[in-house]
C-alpha cells in the first residue's frame, strides 16, 4: 500500500470507513464490537481527535472525526485498527489483513453537510434490515444523539448547535426523503 493522498488538517472533519476484505465480517460476536469502541475512545484521546457520528456493522464501520490539533488523524484511525486487527487475529487464531486496503477518508467542507453525512451513516443498521428501530442498534452513537444513552463517544457541543432538542434528529434522521436523493447530495464525502 502506497502512501495516503489525504492531507489531514486541524479542525477539519472527515467520513472515515473501511470494510472487511472480501466484503467478509470485521466483528464476530459482541465483545469485538465493545473492543473497538474502547480503542476509539483510547486513541482519539491520545491524538485529540472528536467523535461526532459512528456506527459499526457487522462487515464495514463509518466514523464522522474531527481533528482538533496537529497530530494527524491517520495515525489515530491506524493505531485504532491495527490493534483491533491484532486482537481479532490472536482471539480467532488468524492471520493476515481483516480489512480491504487503506480506510478511506472524506473530507466535509461544509458544516450544514455533517448532519446529512452523520444521517447516512446512523441509518445504516436500518437499510441494512438489521433494526426496524434505529435506537435498537447498539454499535452506534444513534442513542446520544436522541438522548437515550449517555456514551462519550459523541460532540454534545456539535448535536445541540445542530439539534437543540434529541427530537429534533430523530425526526431528521426518520424523515428521510429518499436514499436516492441523499446520496446525490452527500456522494462526494462518503
Amino acid at each position: 500500500m502506497g502512501r495516503r493522498t489525504e492531507v489531514f488538517q486541524k479542525g477539519s472533519v472527515y467520513h472515515v470507513y473501511n470494510r472487511g476484505c472480501n466484503r467478509d465480517k470485521i466483528f464476530f460476536e459482541d465483545k469485538n464490537y465493545l473492543f473497538l469502541l474502547r480503542k476509539v475512545r483510547k486513541y482519539t484521546e491520545q491524538f485529540d481527535i472528536t467523535v461526532i457520528a459512528y456506527c459499526l456493522m457487522p462487515n464495514h464501520y463509518h466514523f464522522i472525526f474531527r481533528q482538533n490539533s496537529e497530530l494527524e488523524l491517520n495515525n489515530c484511525v491506524q493505531s485504532i485498527f491495527n490493534s483491533y486487527t491484532k486482537a481479532i487475529n490472536k482471539r480467532y487464531n488468524r492471520s493476515g489483513t481483516l480489512f480491504e486496503g487503506k480506510f478511506k477518508a472524506k473530507e466535509i467542507y461544509d458544516d450544514d453537510t455533517i448532519p446529512e453525512v452523520c444521517r447516512y451513516v446512523h441509518r445504516n443498521p436500518l437499510e441494512a434490515g438489521l433494526v426496524e428501530n434505529l435506537e435498537d442498534w447498539k454499535y452506534s452513537n444513534y442513542p446520544e444523539w436522541i438522548g437515550l444513552r449517555k456514551g462519550k463517544l459523541c460532540d454534545r457541543n456539535f448535536i445541540k448547535k445542530h439539534f437543540p432538542k434529541p427530537e429534533d434528529y430523530e425526526r431528521f434522521v426518520l424523515d428521510y426523503f429518499s436514499t436516492k436523493q441523499l446520496l446525490k447530495k452527500i456522494k462526494k464525502y462518503i
